[in-house]
């Protein structure tokens, strides 16, 4: 099994292939709270993560940013009072890509 979370984002053109239906279903039966949607036509994995308040939710939001700095690998982010959703997939492929889930795995560790 695959720990997403051990590994690094690499840099993703246009054309790279897109996660595998194998890759991602691997990251799904792991990491259960996540979701594929299909958003206008592009798959994108997205998570919810609560919070008792505002500020622990802003600050794993500030977390999250700093990990995709870090990794140059950058998701939607909606922080609300009690709640972070997390939308992570590949701009450049319109898709998801391997990327994706190691950010996803990633952003629970974060949690």
């Amino acid at each position: 099994m695959t720990e997403f979370s051990t590994l690094h984002c690499e840099a993703c053109q246009i054309g790279a292939p897109p996660a595998t239906e194998e890759e991602l279903s691997e990251f799904l039966s792991s990491h259960n709270d996540w979701q594929k949607l299909d958003l206008n036509g592009i798959e994108q994995i997205s998570r919810m993560y609560a919070f008792d308040n505002f500020v622990d939710a802003i600050a794993f939001t500030n977390r999250i940013g700093e990990l995709a700095e870090t990794e140059g690998h950058h998701p939607a982010l909606l922080t609300e009072w009690g709640r972070v959703t997390v939308r992570w997939w590949t701009h450049k492929i319109h898709g998801l890509h391997r990327n994706d889930l190691i950010m996803g795995a990633k952003s629970d560790a974060l949690y």
